[in-house]
């Protein structure tokens, strides 16, 4: 363990025994309302601009994350660059914006969406033929559905990881990227569980494998 280097000086811990004056209690204060005002300052923009915490709460994305698991949403990286397929993101509900939601995102502007019973089928611009998705992360979809959604700018499609529990895209529609508030970037409670960008997954990987396989 490293030493600190003792000092030729020993510290006075006498405490004197005359009573503080009213202008040291005045300095106190000013003080501590200093440090406050600093704490402010500096956390009020990491929490509006860089990150904040959420804790999960509902089944949608079991067994990626599952209840009072506690995160930290990266809100910074989408100022540079854009929400990508596979990307686990928490936004506001479209329906009701108070209301914030954790979902996976399969589809991005330019894509077509097909769910055909159980079936996800994706088409991009580099693969206008579409590509059926393997998705490992999906924990359960046995409860069938037909739609198809083509995306225009500014619109994603999400779905949860759970798909017989979540309340996602195919009930509610596109989200708006506006409602986007940044991706999952930190998994911190329970610590047995803790990773950084948990649930990541490169679908874009798996289109381009599926592609060449088929």
């Amino acid at each position: 363990m490293e030493q600190l280097p003792h000092n030729d000086r020993s510290l006075d811990t006498t405490i004197p025994n005359t009573p503080p004056s009213k202008s040291s209690s005045n300095g106190f204060l000013t003080e501590l309302l200093k440090f406050a005002l600093l704490a402010f300052v500096i956390v009020l923009p990491i929490r509006l601009f860089i990150a904040q915490p959420f804790i999960v709460s509902g089944a949608s994305m079991e067994t990626t994350f599952f209840t009072n698991q506690y995160l930290i949403v990266d809100q910074l990286t989408y100022h540079f660059e854009e929400p990508k397929r596979g990307d686990v993101i928490v936004f506001r509900y479209p329906k009701d914006p108070s209301k914030f939601f954790i979902k996976r995102i399969i589809g991005i502007p330019g894509d077509t969406v097909t769910v055909d019973g159980t079936t996800v089928t994706l088409a991009t611009d580099t693969h206008p033929e579409g590509v059926t998705l393997d998705e490992p992360y999906i924990h359960a979809m046995n409860n069938p559905s037909t739609l198809s959604e083509t995306l225009g700018d500014g619109e994603y499609f999400v779905m949860g990881d759970n798909r017989d529990e979540s309340s996602d895209s195919r009930i509610w529609g596109i989200l708006p990227r506006d409602n986007i508030v940044g991706r999952a970037f930190l998994r911190l409670f329970p610590v047995s569980t803790a990773s950084v960008l948990p649930g990541e997954y490169d679908l874009n990987a798996e289109i381009a494998h599926n592609t060449i396989s088929n």
